[in-house]
């Protein structure tokens, strides 16, 4: 009976559903507390359930289900909470992946730092894809496999047991109290992770973790058609001739804006991406340079996931450490690589350096001429071998269209790997599938890189392919309109409030290429110490993206994302890309990202009257000094 009530209440919402829970990577972004994110979604869902109210508008009035679709969304979120109810447990138990490795390897991850034996047992046949002898000898986790005919077969085991099977039907687990973790994978659409009992909880933090840094959760319309496999509805998959067509297109567009001829690979979303950079690189290291000591070298201050990601795959691989690369600020990215880069010499180790060019937030370009003679730099080590050189790994997410790995590119001579967020200008927010190329000097090195992103079965999904084929061929005219824009409310900001400090790239850069459409905003401070100075502009950042996206609700967002098609969104990154970012090297500044088609009269207009607010302000707080 029971099931027949969720059911019948899913097949309504799957009815009555906001297009907007298929159509965008965000949802609600007006009504989203980020410590609440999924919690109160489904609080508020169940609530709905409760009275079996399935209406559209009430659904749409639903807060949004965690950040951006990596880490979960409306559908996700509903399809988790469907098949806890229908297996008696709570909706944190459940966790979707668009991945069917990653579930593994979030458990495995989490046992390797428990010390904790691990049995993957089985029904059927593993992927092909799971290459168990990789995951051992580059991730370092340890575990055992057994095959079995079904669950019943699963011997008690002095650790962890992971169960995985096959099955149109994601709702039923075959659980008993020898499975830690049941798995339900499905070729097409990914896979669903069931923890099974309360004293396996703990794991459900890390192992969300792992879906927000290494992967992306169930995509949306892979969830929708998962939610219609509980309701019993066949599943459809996409045309295979139409899947490689748009591959096809997708990769001759890739090519030709970066102008490379590289491998072009695909993944769900720049992360995943970034992930595979990271271990393809530390296996060709084992395999090209056995017993030397891997540096990942990376600015403290870059894109939390970029940052927290790397960390993360050093605390697990024993010889791979972290070092830091002070780029903003007061900081000259060519002084730091040289410096660093110096003392991976000395070492003898190998080094891999991780950048954003422009930066973020503070958008700087490093004298490139500069950043090429010190990347190319003949060093040695201490005994005076030749010291390996480095790989360059430049994530160009603000500036896509700048030719990086191009033959004739300033960065020809060394080994360089650019990688682009997909969610942001190649899908216009669309999607979040991620890319990446090499120039001809690393070229080899993607066959690895390519190993990886299959292993962890992090590509992108046909319908991430599909978006990226209809939305790219457009993507450098939307550069340049949305350039336009940045530009000219720059400057508007730069009249109006002339005590701010804008960091923007210089119009001799423009010109150069690096035409980005995100700014950052240090808005004018005051009081007698720091921590009032502080506390003030904290305040003042807050006060005037709340009129922003107040005034202009259809446009004005509160989102990290960037070249989206339509609007304009802030953000603050110390409280979001750099959630995860050392205190101390975090930015509580504004952020900016403009698009080519918004208002910007009225952007213009609402920050006029903001600059009047705070003027009158403080105006007549002199007088009352006076």
């Amino acid at each position: 009976m029971k099931d027949t009530k969720v059911l019948k209440f899913i097949e309504d919402v799957v009815g009555n559903m906001p297009t907007d829970w298929l159509k965008l990577t965000t949802h609600r972004l007006d009504i989203y507390n980020e410590e609440l994110a999924k919690t109160e979604f489904l609080e508020r869902f169940e609530s709905l359930y409760a009275v079996q109210n399935s209406d559209t508008v009430a659904l749409s009035e639903l807060p949004t289900a965690f950040d951006y679709i990596r880490l979960g969304h409306p559908l996700s979120s509903v399809l988790e909470w469907a098949i806890a109810k229908l297996n008696e447990t709570k909706a944190d138990n459940v966790i979707s992946f668009s991945s069917q490795t990653i579930p593994v390897l979030a458990v495995l991850r989490k046992n390797h730092f428990e010390k904790k034996n691990t049995l993957i047992a089985y029904r059927g046949e593993l992927p092909t894809f799971f290459d168990a002898d990789t995951v051992e000898r580059v991730y370092e986790y340890q575990f055992e496999l057994k095959q079995v005919s079904d669950s019943g077969d699963i011997p008690e085991f002095e650790g962890t047991t992971i169960y995985i099977s096959s099955s149109d039907d994601f709702s039923k687990f075959e659980l008993n109290p020898n499975i830690d973790f049941s798995i339900n994978s499905h070729e097409e659409l990914g896979s669903i992770l069931l923890v099974n009992g309360t004293s396996n909880e703990a794991y459900i933090s890390e192992v969300q973790h792992v879906r927000r840094r290494e992967t992306i959760s169930m995509t949306p319309d892979d969830s929708f058609s998962a939610l219609k496999l509980l309701l019993g509805k066949a599943f459809a998959p996409q045309d295979k001739k139409m899947v490689a067509k748009n591959k096809e297109s997708v990769i001759n567009s890739i090519q030709e804006i970066t102008a490379t001829s590289s491998k072009s690979l695909l993944g769900s979303c720049g992360l995943s991406v970034q992930y595979a950079i990271m271990m393809g690189l530390i296996d060709e290291a084992s395999q090209k340079h056995p017993g030397k000591a891997i540096k990942i070298i990376v600015p403290p201050n870059c894109y939390g996931g970029t940052n927290d990601q790397a960390r993360r795959v050093a605390a697990c691989v024993s010889n791979v450490e972290i070092l830091d690369l002070p780029v903003d600020g007061d900081n000259d990215m060519v002084q730091s690589t040289d410096k660093v880069l110096n003392q991976v010499a000395q070492e003898g180790a190998v080094p891999y350096i991780i950048a954003e060019i422009p930066t973020n937030p503070r958008v700087e370009v490093p004298d490139l001429e500069q950043l090429r003679d010190v990347l190319s730099k003949e060093r040695t080590t201490s005994t005076g071998e030749k010291a390996i050189d480095p790989v360059f790994i430049l994530d160009q997410t603000f500036c896509p269209n700048v030719q990086f790995c191009g033959e004739e590119g300033v960065l020809a001579g060394i080994r360089t790997i650019s990688y682009v967020s997909g969610s942001k200008f190649p899908s216009g927010g669309k999607c979040t599938a991620g890319y990446t190329v090499a120039n001809q000097k690393a070229a080899s090195l993607m066959d690895n890189i390519e190993k990886h992103i299959k292993l962890c079965d992090n590509e992108a999904t046909d319908l991430q392919v599909e978006i990226l084929a209809a939305q790219m061929p457009s993507m450098l005219q939307r550069i340049k309109d949305a350039y336009k824009n940045t530009r000219e409310f720059v400057n508007f900001i730069d009249e109006t409030l002339p005590t701010a400090k804008i960091n923007f790239v210089s119009e001799e850069l423009a010109k150069a290429g690096f035409t980005p459409s995100v700014f950052s905003l240090d808005l004018p401070t005051k009081g007698e110490t720091h921590e009032e100075r502080e506390t003030y502009k904290r305040a003042l950042n807050s006060k005037l993206i709340n009129m922003m996206i107040s005034e202009i609700p259809e446009e004005s967002k509160y989102c990290v994302s960037y070249g989206q098609l339509k609007g304009c969104y802030w953000t603050i990154p110390a409280t979001s890309t750099q959630g995860t970012t050392k205190e101390d090297d975090k930015d509580y500044i504004a952020r900016v990202s403009v698009s080519p088609d918004l208002d910007l009269d009225l952007h213009k207009k609402v920050f006029a009257d903001f600059v009047e607010q705070i003027t009158s302000e403080d105006a007549k707080e002199k007088a009352m000094d006076l």
